[in-house]
């Protein structure tokens, strides 16, 4: 019962953290948080960073791998420019887009802490499950242990 509180504990602390404390500059970091996961849902959305990854391109060096118009591979593109994981440059008259790593980073450091949070309940878990297997077999227990399984 004390881990449980234990852990809506930190469910609460983290909520706070990152929902109800704004970030500031237009979009709080929940929004940003929810714009970068709603454009990652998209399959195509995350092989245009994955392409991105490799150096920035032209919408059409984008679309190319695609079986879709160019005007849909610009809307995912907007929708990733308003997550604020791609920007568009300025080359002549190419507009090429390129990785923006900042929100990755910002979307992985959030990921990054509720992993922290479930590694120490995988170790708290563990040490109990050895503290329960190096504890002496009472004969009660094991008569307890029998009845359960019967029933």
């Amino acid at each position: 019962m004390g881990i449980a509180i234990l852990g809506l504990t930190r469910v609460v602390h983290l909520y706070n953290l990152m929902v109800v404390q704004p970030m500031g500059y237009g979009m709080n970091a929940s929004s940003r948080l929810n714009a970068v996961f709603a454009a990652l849902a998209d399959p195509t959305r995350r092989a245009i960073l994955a392409r991105l990854a490799s150096g920035q391109a032209s919408v059409t060096q984008l679309a190319r791998p695609f079986a879709m118009s160019q005007p849909a591979i610009s809307k995912h593109l907007k929708v990733l420019e308003r997550a604020g994981l791609i920007s568009r440059g300025r080359d002549a008259q190419r507009r090429p887009r390129r990785l923006e790593a900042r929100r990755l980073a910002e979307a992985t450091g959030w990921l990054e802490r509720y992993r922290k949070i479930w590694e120490g309940n995988y170790q708290r878990l563990d040490a109990l499950l050895n503290e329960l297997q190096t504890q002496p077999k009472n004969p009660r227990n094991k008569k307890r242990e029998k009845e359960a399984i019967h029933d």
